[in-house]
């Protein structure tokens, strides 16, 4: 019984909450679809004057953000604010009653002090029991007394001492400071105050007003400011002509011209012309302001809303501005807040320059490898140069000793005829009557035969003494008779016949006399090896020089042997390749090699009656290939 008592009491304790929350959620969506409620924003001097404007566009934005019901919202130009004229006033009272009169507001919000004021001039005309907002004013201008139970206040303080202060401090060496400021009845009440709070700073810099010229003349005076200058915007509604400035247009067009950095008290301004500092916050007091409008729409009593005035924030400042006038970090004040600071490039582009220098760095890691290895491969081109000239020099030295028993011949011939002319004259000399023509004949016979002996010992030295290289510009038909001539007695000895055929007309080119030489001995004893087992009247060698099209000329030397085997056609100018028996297989590898290094090419073939044939191209020289 005792349980069934229980579970019956808290069946109706949840019936009863279900009740109340489906209550209130009735009353929560009655709420919301009752009529939005009106709210009306006076503006002091329009919707397009700074930095009123600026506070009316963050307070609608707050309203809509913090309300939970759905707001009408007015907006009012006291545009009278701009004259001393309080005639037009009454036209727009009348305005005001009769727009309000069938549908009142739930909420009126002043923006600026002249709006603040003409509502407390007019409330009990218009709005004896609306409740009211008075923002983005400054609190020495609410008239307290005049406040009623319906009024609250969300006021902002001004220091205006803490502004120079800012000036002096990021930049020290100030001397002169213009103060910008309108004619009109608010703007002279405040040129009353800043004189006065200002003051005290008389022995530091020098203050030059100009509430009592024209913009266009503010303009030319801002252009030619002294060195060390500064200028603090305060407000331009109306000059001293009577013009009507939006702060939208005026600032920019100061701010075109002026040179001397711009400073302000409130951050409406800030973003674009002004350096910043401590200033008024446009988001503080609007999101103040906005949050006491919504709790009176909730039902609280206007009069019991005490908020204290909203000073300056904490000191920002713009990065572009400080870059343009040489303003310090370090000079700013502990805390302040940079905005606008333009990364640096590494902080806009950091993976795009870590990846580029990783490719430069790689790229540079690839040149200097590649440069070690065109100089390793240099310094080896150099080595394998000198150690193949130190091949070729020994191998004009082994050709040297094979020719030994030629050369001897061959120098025996002229040492003899020598020898026996030399006696020959020696006994007609002691004659009694001596022969004297028959004597010159002998001596030049003898001549002819050193100048012989000679020239077969100038070139067996030419040809085995160790120098360098040295091109020059040869007859082809020339070195190859020379080559022929040298080897006759060679020949002679092993029973071979040389037969050198030369063109017609000089073949010139560009080359190392010796080298090539030697290349054409090594061809030419190479044929002579060829056929040491032929028949006598078989053993022949053939050299031939012709011209080639294309400006190149072609040495073929051939024989009469067995010819080279298909398997070997290719391998002969290998190094160490070799079919002698005590041959080092160098002489072909070596004769490639100068070849080349002359720009030609060797290569060998096979006659199709037998023996093999060796032919060398080389380039001619330029005058002889034009001329062909």
């Amino acid at each position: 019984m005792h349980g069934g008592m229980v579970a019956l009491v808290q069946t109706r304790t949840i019936r009863i909450a279900i009740a109340a929350l489906l209550a209130a959620s009735c009353a929560c969506s009655a709420a919301l679809a009752a009529d939005p409620k009106r709210v009306m924003v006076l503006h002091s001097f329009g919707r397009e004057f700074k930095p009123w404007s600026e506070h009316a566009k963050a307070i609608r934005t707050e309203l809509d953000r913090q309300s939970p019901w759905p707001l009408e919202i007015i907006e009012k130009e006291f545009v009278t604010a701009r004259s001393g004229d309080e005639n037009p006033e009454v036209p727009f009272v009348e305005y005001l009653r009769a727009l309000f009169a069938k549908r009142p507001l739930d909420l009126i919000v002043s923006i600026g002090g002249p709006a603040a004021d003409f509502v407390q001039r007019r409330r009990q005309q218009l709005f004896a029991t609306t409740p009211m907002v008075f923002t983005a004013v400054e609190q020495r201008l609410i008239q307290r007394p005049s406040l009623t139970e319906n009024d609250t206040v969300v006021a902002i303080s001004q220091n205006f001492p803490a502004v120079i202060e800012n000036i002096l401090r990021v930049l020290p060496d100030t001397k002169t400071v213009a103060v910008v400021i309108g004619n009109s009845t608010l703007e002279r009440l405040w040129l009353e105050v800043l004189r006065k709070e200002l003051a005290p700073f008389a022995e530091r810099v020098s203050f030059i007003w100009y509430d009592d010229r024209s913009f266009a003349d503010i303009l030319k005076r801002a252009a030619a400011l002294p060195p060390h200058s500064a200028i603090y915007w305060h407000q331009m509604n109306v000059d001293a002509a009577g013009v009507v400035h939006h702060s939208g247009r005026a600032l920019p067009a100061l701010y075109a011209v002026a040179n001397a950095p711009i400073f302000a008290f409130n951050d409406a301004f800030f973003g674009g012309e002004v350096v910043g500092g401590p200033m008024n916050s446009v988001a503080e007091g609007s999101r103040q302001a906005a949050a006491v409008a919504v709790r009176i729409l909730g039902g609280e009593k206007a009069g019991d809303i005490k908020i204290p005035p909203v000073g300056f924030a904490t000191p920002k400042y713009d990065w572009r501005q400080m870059q343009r006038w040489g303003i310090s970090e370090k000079n700013l004040p502990q805390g302040s807040e940079i905005y606008f600071r333009e990364p640096t490039i590494w902080q806009q582009y950091f993976w795009w320059l870590v990846l580029t220098i990783a490719v430069l760095v790689l790229q540079t890691a690839l040149i200097v490898a590649l440069v070690y290895e065109v100089r390793r491969r240099r310094k080896a081109e150099v080595q394998a140069h000198q150690r193949m000239s130190e091949l070729a020099h020994m191998n004009r030295h082994a050709t040297m000793g094979e020719l030994s028993t030629s050369l001897t011949h061959e120098l025996g011939q002229p040492l003899g005829a020598i020898l026996a002319n030399a006696e020959t004259a020696e006994m007609m000399v002691n004659a009694p009557s001596p022969d004297m023509n028959g004597i010159k004949e002998i001596l030049a016979d003898i001549r002819r035969d050193d100048q012989r002996a000679a020239d077969i010992i100038r070139h067996v030295r030419s040809i085995v003494k160790k120098a360098p290289g040295e091109v020059m510009s040869l007859d082809l038909n020339d070195v190859v008779r020379e080559t022929f001539e040298f080897l006759s007695a060679q020949a002679s000895v092993r029973n071979v016949t040389l037969n050198n055929l030369p063109p017609s007309q000089p073949l010139s080119i560009k080359g190392d006399r010796i080298q090539l030489q030697q290349v054409i001995i090594n061809l030419i004893m190479n044929g002579m090896d060829a056929m040491a087992g032929a028949p006598d009247g078989q053993r022949r060698i053939i050299g031939r020089t012709t011209l080639r099209p294309g400006g190149f000329a072609e040495i073929s030397i051939s024989d009469f042997g067995p010819g080279i085997s298909q398997d070997n056609l290719k391998k002969v100018f290998d190094p160490f390749f070799t079919t002698k028996a005590d041959g080092m297989g160098m002489g072909l590898s070596i004769a490639r090699t100068i070849v080349e290094a002359h720009h030609g090419r060797i290569w060998a073939e096979n006659h199709a009656s037998g023996g093999a044939v060796f032919r060398l191209v080389l380039p001619l020289a330029k005058s002889v290939h034009e001329a062909a």
